[in-house]
C-alpha cells in the first residue's frame, strides 16, 4: 500500500523536532548550573556551538551518511542526498517517509545529531577550550555519530522489500529513540575526552568544583524532560498509539528514577538533594530512551528505579577509578543507556509496539543477546574513535586550557565575558581579581554626592 501524506503526523513530528531542539537550550542550563560560576558561560557555548556546527553538517551531508542509500553492507550511507539533494520538492511529487514529508524527517533527525554531541561536553567541563571542542564536535559528527545514526536508526528497504539500512537495524536490535546512537555513544566519547584532558586542577579536593546554582539545574532538567517528550514519543513519526505508548513511559520511567535516586542518597548521604533530583530524572529519561515502545509501564517503572539508584551509584567511580567525567556524561548517560537497552532483552512484551520477545516473556537470550551486541558495538567504536580523535588535537592544537586560565576561569579567558558581576546576587566573580571585587562590593554610589571632587581637594592642597 503506497503511503499516502498526513496532516496530523506531520504536525507532530514538526513539533517534536522543535522539543527536541529545546532540549539542547535546556541542556546547556543543566550543565551549566553544575559547573563553577566563572565556566557556566563557556559550558552553555559548548552546546550553542554544537548547535550552529552539527545543523550545518546535517543539512550538507550528515542526513545523506545517515540515511542515504547504503554503503559497505549497513556501515554509512552514501552522498546521493547531499545537501537534501532529491528531497526538496513540497508539490505532488513530495518524498514522504512513511505518513510524513521526508523534509520533516530530516528536521526530526537532525537535532538528534546535535544534542548528542552537545551531550559530551558535560565530560570535559572548566577545562576545555572552545575552539579545540568545535573541532573535535566537527569530527565526531562525521566519523562517529553519523555512520552509528545510520547503523541503529536507517530501516531502508529496496523496491523489493530487501533490506538495505544499518547494520544493527537489520539484526533486529532493538533501539525506539536512541539509547545506543545518543546515550552510549555520547558517554563513551565523554569517557575518551575525560581520559584525554586529565583531571581539573582539584579534582575531588576543590569544594569549588561543586555545582554553583541548583535552580538551573532544575531548570534544565525540567526543559529536558518537557523536550523528551518529543524524543521518545516523536519517534514513532505519527500522531498514534505508539507516540501514546511511548508517552506514558517517558512520563513514568524518570518519576520512578527520581525515586530510586533519592532512596540511595538518603541511604548513603544521610540527605536527599535537589541535584539527585534532576539527576535521576535524567537517568531515568536516559534508560526508558531505547525501551519505550518495548517494554510496558509496570516495567518501565522498574526500569526507571533500576536505573535512578544503579546511576545514583555509577557516578562515583570517577573517584574510585580517577577518570575526571566532570558532569557525570559516563555515570548518566553511558551508564543508563546501556541499562535501558539490556533491560529491553530480559522484559521486552511482544504485545508492545517494538514487538520483542524478551527472557521475561519466554525470548529466551537471543533478543538480550542482540542487545548486548548493539550496545558493545556502539560503546567500543565511539570510544576508540573519539579517544583518537580528541589525542591528535590535544598534541596539535591543544584541547586544555592552561593551569592559570583554568584557575582564572574559562569565562574570561576564552570568552573575555563573565555570567555574573560581584554586585550580583549569589556567587559571582570578577574579572580583575579579588581585589577588584571586593572595591565593586564596597562601592557606593551616594558616596559621589557627598564626597568631595578631585578637583576640589587638589584646589584646597595647592592653597
Amino acid at each position: 500500500m503506497t503511503p499516502t501524506l498526513s496532516a496530523g503526523d506531520t504536525a507532530w513530528v514538526l513539533a517534536s523536532a522543535a522539543l527536541v531542539l529545546l532540549m539542547t537550550p535546556g541542556l546547556a542550563f543543566f550543565y551549566g548550573g553544575m559547573t563553577r560560576a566563572k565556566s557556566v558561560l563557556n559550558m552553555m557555548m559548548m552546546s550553542f556551538g554544537a548547535i550552529a556546527l552539527v545543523g550545518v553538517l546535517w543539512v550538507l551531508f550528515g542526513y545523506s551518511m545517515s540515511f542515504g542509500s547504503d554503503w559497505f553492507g549497513g556501515l554509512v550511507g552514501n552522498f546521493d542526498k547531499f545537501a537534501l539533494h532529491g528531497i526538496l520538492s513540497t508539490g505532488d511529487d513530495m518524498p514522504l517517509a512513511g505518513t510524513i514529508p521526508e523534509l520533516a524527517f530530516v528536521g526530526f533527525q537532525g537535532v538528534f545529531a546535535i544534542i548528542t554531541v552537545a551531550l559530551i561536553s558535560g565530560s570535559i567541563a572548566d577545562r576545555a577550550k572552545f575552539g579545540a571542542w568545535m573541532v573535535f564536535a566537527f569530527f565526531f559528527a562525521i566519523l562517529v555519530y553519523f555512520p552509528v545514526a545510520h547503523w541503529v536508526f536507517d530501516a531502508n528497504k529496496d523496491a523489493d522489500g530487501n533490506f538495505i539500512g544499518g547494520w544493527l537495524n537489520g539484526l533486529g536490535v532493538i533501539d525506539f529513540a536512541g539509547g545506543t546512537a545518543v546515550h552510549i555513544n555520547a558517554g563513551a566519547a565523554g569517557l575518551a575526552l575525560a581520559l584525554v584532558l586529565g583531571k581539573r586542577n582539584g579534582f575531588g579536593k576543590d569544594p569549588n568544583h561543586r555545582p554553583h546554582n541548583l535552580p538551573f539545574v532544575m531548570l534544565g532538567a525540567g526543559l529536558l524532560w518537557f523536550g523528551w517528550f518529543g524524543f521518545n514519543a516523536g519517534s514513532a513519526l505519527g500522531a498514534n498509539g505508539v507516540a501514546a505508548f511511548a508517552w506514558i513511559n517517558t512520563l513514568v520511567a524518570p518519576c520512578a528514577a527520581v525515586l530510586g535516586w533519592l532512596v540511595v542518597e538518603k541511604l548513603r548521604d544521610g540527605h536527599a538533594t535537589s541535584l539527585g533530583a534532576a539527576s535521576g530524572a535524567v537517568a531515568g529519561l536516559v534508560a526508558v530512551t531505547p525501551a519505550c515502545a518495548a517494554i510496558s509501564p509496570l516495567w518501565a517503572i522498574v526500569l526507571g528505579l533500576l536505573a535512578g539508584a544503579a546511576c545514583a551509584l555509577a557516578v562515583g567511580l570517577k573517584y574510585r577509578f580517577g577518570y575526571d567525567d566532570s558532569l557525570d556524561v559516563v555515570g548518566v548517560h553511558l551508564v543508563g543507556g546501556i541499562i535501558g537497552t539490556l533491560f529491553i532483552g530480559l522484559a521486552a512484551n511482544p504485545g508492545a509496539p517494538s514487538k520483542g520477545e524478551g527472557l521475561f516473556y519466554g525470548g529466551g537470550f537471543e533478543l538480550l543477546g542482540k542487545q548486548a551486541l548493539g550496545a558493545g558495538s556502539v560503546l567500543l567504536y565511539s570510544f576508540v574513535l573519539s579517544l583518537v580523535i580528541g589525542w591528535i588535537i590535544s598534541k596539535t592544537m591543544g584541547f586544555r586550557v592552561s593551569s592559570e586560565a583554568e584557575e582564572a576561569g574559562v569565562d574570561i579567558a576564552l570568552h573575555a565575558e563573565t555570567a555574573y558581576s560581584a554586585s550580583s546576587a549569589g556567587t559571582g566573580f570578577h574579572p580583575l581579581g579579588a581585589k577588584a571585587e571586593a572595591e565593586v562590593a564596597a562601592f557606593n554610589a551616594d558616596d559621589l554626592l557627598t564626597a568631595p571632587s578631585a578637583k576640589t581637594t587638589e584646589k584646597k592642597v595647592k592653597a
